[in-house]
């Protein structure tokens, strides 16, 4: 009975044995390929596999002319000027402190005068004008800004012109063609084209003392140099799919591929810009990096793709719905994410109080986490920029629609009470109603903190006192 027990126990483990060498033999020895022709082993390979045959059929030739023809007319010139203001009433002034200038591109996104551009094209100007493809020029005002992702917020006083549709850049494809279209070297309405080279690119040139930055640009290699920054990307049905924000260079000037803020991205942004005057950030509240082989080895992980997370912020929208540390991010709202600038844009596009599903694997275990989305103050709100009604000692208030009507005027601030400042000095009177800053409308006291707070040097005021024309020079 034990002979015949201790031949079985050897037959078992001379079968599990030759099993075992076997699966390592054929995982680690490369006894070499058993064909010898490449092309028999594709066709072999491919035999089942189906081609969109006409997805790829060159049906009629690649066709420029219509979205160029369809998007240039609403692709705008924008000129910046720093330093000391423009309407200065010091002579002095622009020999003291001469202005500087710097110009960029802009988008039309709407037909009453919205314009978006990059944030750095406009950051710190101190006045900004607008010139149209017709040669048209409009001073603009600064409906908001964003610098984590490099976008701002325009608006001229115009009515009926020709506009970008936007489109989708979820839908667009490494290999597609597009067109990038600005103002390099000040060339007006310059067109070129290229291919979509890669989707979320992270490239590190957006820096934020909390490190909010979303960086998932559209990589492109279509001609871009200094001054199509805020340019228009479109496909070729002539949808905007991206506005123009960097190059990568050792020059300064186009060396091969430039980068475009998607516009699935930038719908959001212009959204809350418009509604609030400030972003609405929505953050999960977890410090993250991409997995990458090395980091799934040190982790013994079982993926090399997605987001690691390290840390989840106390207090945090993470925390809450049970994210752990060493949690891998795999999908946000069933969007796979193979990295951090991926998670971020999907999560960029929510505001606080909105929610997002988080796909992730825990010790090799998928899962599955709905997740309430917080602001940077771990409030789940949304708030509007403040609105100051005192500036510098003087104190303001909306103009009635009846009173505007009266005047025939389309919007305006009183100057309701005066204290000593800056604003009495300059000889400003009280029951002013201000119309313009600098040759920009101003339309309600959200407008006049916005103008103001851009403003230095010289400032023009216009207006009307008692039904008579008013100009104020005021040193800001």
């Amino acid at each position: 009975m034990k002979r015949s027990l201790l031949i079985l126990l050897v037959a078992c483990s001379a079968f599990i044995g030759a099993i075992t060498g076997s699966i390592f033999t054929l995982k680690y020895f490369d006894a070499g390929p058993t064909y010898n022709s490449i092309e028999e082993r594709q066709n072999l390979k491919l035999t089942n596999y189906s081609v969109d045959s006409v997805r790829y059929r060159n049906i009629a030739p690649i066709n420029f002319e219509s979205a160029a023809k369809l998007v240039t007319p609403a692709v705008v010139h924008i000129r910046t000027i720093h330093g000391g203001g423009r309407f200065s009433i010091n002579a002095l002034e622009q020999y003291l402190n001469p202005h500087a200038q710097s110009s960029g591109s802009g988008v039309i996104i709407s037909d009453d005068g919205y314009i978006v551009t990059n944030h750095h094209v406009i950051e710190d100007a101190n006045s900004i004008e607008v010139v149209l493809n017709n040669n048209q020029r409009f001073f603009a005002k600064l409906v908001g800004q964003d610098p984590t992702t490099d976008l701002a917020l325009l608006k001229i006083k115009a009515h009926n012109l020709p506009f970008v549709k936007y489109g989708n850049s979820d839908n667009i494809i490494t290999g597609e063609w597009v067109l990038a279209i600005g103002n390099p070297f000040d060339l007006n309405s310059t067109v070129t084209a290229g291919i979509v080279s890669a989707k979320a690119r992270n490239i590190g040139i957006l820096g934020d003392r909390n490190n909010l930055q979303v960086e998932s640009f559209i990589q492109t290699d279509a001609a871009v140099n200094p001054g199509n920054s805020g340019g228009a990307l479109v496909n070729l049905k002539g949808e905007l799919i991206g506005i123009n924000s960097a190059i990568a260079t050792a020059t300064g000037n186009y060396n091969g591929y430039s980068f475009a803020i998607p516009v699935s991205l930038v719908k959001k942004i212009m959204d809350d810009l418009l509604e609030f005057g400030a972003v609405q950030r929505g953050l999960l509240g977890v410090q993250i990096a991409d997995v990458t082989a090395d980091l799934a080895d040190n982790q013994n992980l079982n993926v090399v793709q997605g987001v690691f997370v390290r840390f989840v912020n106390k207090g945090s929208a993470a925390e809450a719905s049970g994210l752990e540390s060493g949690d891998v991010i795999v999908a946000i709202d069933n969007h796979s994410v193979a990295g951090v600038s991926e998670l971020q844009e999907w999560v960029a596009r929510k505001r606080p109080g909105q929610s997002v599903t988080v796909k992730f694997i825990r010790n090799g275990v998928e899962k599955e986490v709905l997740s309430k989305l917080k602001n940077f103050e771990g409030s789940e709100d949304v708030r509007e920029r403040e609105v100051r009604y005192e500036i510098e000692g003087a104190y303001f208030e909306d103009v009635s629609y009846s009173k505007l009507n009266e005047l025939n005027l389309d919007g305006g601030v009183r100057v309701k009470k005066l204290e000593p400042g800056k604003w009495k000095t300059a000889g400003i009177k009280e029951e002013l109603i201000i119309t313009h800053i600098d040759k920009v409308a101003i339309d309600n006291v959200k407008d006049l903190n916005r103008a103001m707070e851009m403003k230095k040097g010289g400032v023009l005021i216009e207006g009307l006192l008692h039904g008579e024309k008013q100009t104020v020079g005021m040193e800001w």
